[in-house]
């Protein structure tokens, strides 16, 4: 029966794996010196893309997780239309990525850990379901939420450690 237990128990299952392999490509994002975010564009079963932040490597203020995955993407299927896509990302999106999620078209969002900061696909705002714009999708907060703030925490607490 669609919308069962067992339906929303798979649907986290299958969530939780996708954002596990996002904390491997965030934890990769850290080893460059990056802050570890970590971002997939998946279709079906099948990932497409995997990014991390490459704003300190090459010195791009763009180089978020999610526009580097959406970007790679679009390039690998030759059209920037995403809307059988799925995000998934380790860290809230701010404005920018969530901005370019809806300009991607994307079927939806699933992210980790809040960003009281910056998010804004439910924290500061949500770009996900403006009324203005064109283009909307559902947003799942919070899956593997402790793994990804501790993964934050971790990287910071060694960052000012060499200070």
């Amino acid at each position: 029966m669609p919308g069962s237990l067992n339906d929303q128990n798979d649907s986290f299952e299958r969530d939780a794996a996708w954002m596990r392999r996002a904390l491997e490509v965030a934890a990769q994002a850290a080893l460059r010196g990056e802050v570890p975010i970590g971002a997939l564009v998946v279709v079906g079963d099948v990932e497409v893309a995997a990014a991390g932040n490459t704003r300190e490597t090459e010195a791009d203020p763009c180089g978020h997780a999610e526009v580097n995955a959406l970007r790679a993407a679009a390039r690998l299927r030759g059209h920037w239309r995403l809307d059988d896509a799925t995000v998934y990302v380790t860290l809230e999106p701010c404005a920018m990525c969530a901005g370019a999620m809806v300009l991607a078209r994307i079927a939806r969002c699933v992210y980790a850990a809040p960003d009281p900061k910056g998010g804004f696909l439910g924290t500061l705002g949500n770009l996900a379901e403006h009324p203005g714009l064109n283009h909307h999708f559902p947003v799942v907060p919070g899956v593997l939420a402790d793994e990804a703030a501790d993964q934050l925490r971790r990287f910071f607490r060694a960052l000012r450690s060499k200070e």
